[in-house]
């Protein structure tokens, strides 16, 4: 069986407060499903970076790799720069499928839950 793993990339930032939801979001998947390879890497700022994570992945034994952007839209970041760190990973290893998700915030269920949360701060004391 092929493994996979799930790459969970963010911008990052110069202050390391700023990645804790994004490592909080790492360990619920990882306790949701044990089973599943799962990775945060960084586009500046902060390490691991896409490159450095996607090639520890595939030494340790993935032979796919899912690249889900945790951005709120399809900007510059994930329309131009993303696809071109993920063809250079392809030209590098051939062998491995490597693919990229959309942003989360363009997934209705995620905009869903947003618009929940938004809803229920107007019921706050």
């Amino acid at each position: 069986m092929t493994q996979k793993g799930l790459i969970l990339f963010a911008h990052g930032a110069r202050d390391p407060r700023w990645a804790a939801p994004f490592q909080r979001l790492q360990k619920s998947i990882k306790e949701s499903a044990p089973d599943q390879v799962v990775g945060l890497a960084f586009l500046e700022f902060m390490n691991p970076s896409l490159t450095g994570l996607a090639e520890q992945m595939i030494n340790d034994g993935c032979a796919e790799l899912v690249v889900t952007p945790i951005f709120l839209g399809q900007g510059g970041h994930v329309l131009r720069d993303l696809p071109e760190m993920v063809a250079q990973l392809c030209a590098r290893f051939p062998a491995v499928e490597i693919r990229i998700a959309d942003a989360v915030g363009e997934n209705a269920m995620v905009l869903h839950a947003i618009r929940d949360y938004c809803l229920s701060t107007v019921q706050l004391p």
